[in-house]
């Protein structure tokens, strides 16, 4: 049976060994194919995003030194592959690309690169964040060779952590305390197929269960209703909405259009008390739908975070831009109160426990 492995000269045949533990060879097996497949998505991604970025660096060379073109190109080229491929191609992706492609216009010059990039493309998308090309070159090279996540690269160039090794006279101390503070990052086996990036190159939608508990689910799928039915000019847009910035993926958990308002709603749900990180995101999330999604006709959004925890602090609003007075009044008659909003949380908890109590 050992002769089995001369069948497919791949690296899932190759690695095989039988051993006198099946468990221990089933594990190596699975674990082993998903590592196969995990680097055949990932190198034939980045190829498509460097070739990408190579195609509009071209194009640009052809409108000189007129940024007025490259911007135009952009615009077409953004609204036309997303209406053929999804929102995975619009202008932010499309610059990230062509940035891609200017930092690492070498990237697959080498054989081992030109068959299997060492980092994933949320590596190198991080990447684009350091300007200094002598410390992105060494993040990358500490990358791959550390085998650093996502999540422990970020950090690094969050912390300076470059800077910091080139300064000590203790790399050792340095170093070390680095892997203590990212040990938890480095356990997240499943961090490459969490990546909504990889679900959306692949034609697939993202997989938000990873972002909520099945509390935080129930409460959500009620409430969503809850608000549809209150009549007040509710229009629902999305749940689980993903939104991207250079540093990291973020789900908010229901976006409904008020059309009395005339303004978003965003919503976001905490199974624990609320706290200022909470508000900050929101904020973030607010300033963001601005930019990405308001029209010229819109007011300014509004951020509604609920904590399912039975406390003073069960929903914060937040309204930017200036005008809160003047908006204030305005919402009040069409949000619902915040003792709306905790009877309808305690109600579905309630609810949520009466069905699972036999589990628990």
């Amino acid at each position: 049976m050992d002769s089995i492995i001369g069948i497919g000269q791949n690296d899932v045949m190759k690695s095989f060994t039988k051993t006198d533990d099946i468990l221990k060879d089933m594990c190596g097996i699975i674990e082993s194919a998903q590592n196969s497949a995990y680097r055949a998505v990932n190198t034939a991604l980045i190829q498509r995003n460097w070739l990408i970025g190579y195609r509009i660096a071209e194009e640009e060379l052809e409108g000189g030194e007129r940024s007025e073109y490259g911007l135009k190109v952009m615009k077409k080229l953004s609204k036309e592959l997303t209406d053929l491929y999804g929102k995975g191609y619009d202008r932010s992706n499309l610059y990230h690309f062509l940035n891609f492609y200017k930092c690492f216009p070498k990237i697959f010059d080498t054989a081992c690169r030109q068959s299997a990039p060492l980092l994933t493309w949320s590596h190198y998308r991080t990447l684009l964040q350091v300007e200094d090309k002598t410390a992105r070159d060494w993040y990358e090279k500490e990358a791959a060779e550390q085998t650093w996540s996502v999540r422990t690269l970020q950090r690094n160039i969050s912390s300076q952590y470059y800077y910091r090794m080139l300064q000590t006279q203790n790399k050792e101390l340095v170093e070390n305390e680095m892997k203590q503070l990212t040990a938890d990052y480095q356990m997240d086996k499943l961090e490459f197929i969490k990546n909504p990036v990889i679900a959306e190159f692949l034609g697939l939608s993202p997989n938000s269960d990873f972002t909520e508990s099945e509390l935080e689910s129930s409460i959500l799928t009620n409430l969503q209703k809850f608000l549809m039915e209150l009549g007040k000019g509710y229009a629902f847009v999305a749940r689980q909405q993903h939104i991207h910035t250079e540093k990291q993926d973020y789900f908010i958990d229901l976006v409904f259009y008020n059309y009395i308002l005339k303004c978003f709603v965003l919503i976001d749900l905490k199974t624990e008390k609320i706290t200022h990180q909470d508000v900050g995101q929101m904020d973030m999330y607010i300033r963001m739908y601005d930019e990405l999604k308001r029209s010229d006709g819109d007011n300014p959004t509004i951020g509604i975070v609920l904590c399912s925890d039975t406390d003073e602090d069960i929903a914060r609003y937040s309204v930017m831009h200036g005008n809160e007075q003047l908006f204030a009044s305005k919402y009040k008659l069409y949000l619902p109160s915040e003792e709306e909003l905790r009877a309808e949380i305690e109600t579905q908890k309630a609810m949520f426990y009466l069905q699972h109590e036999k589990d628990m």
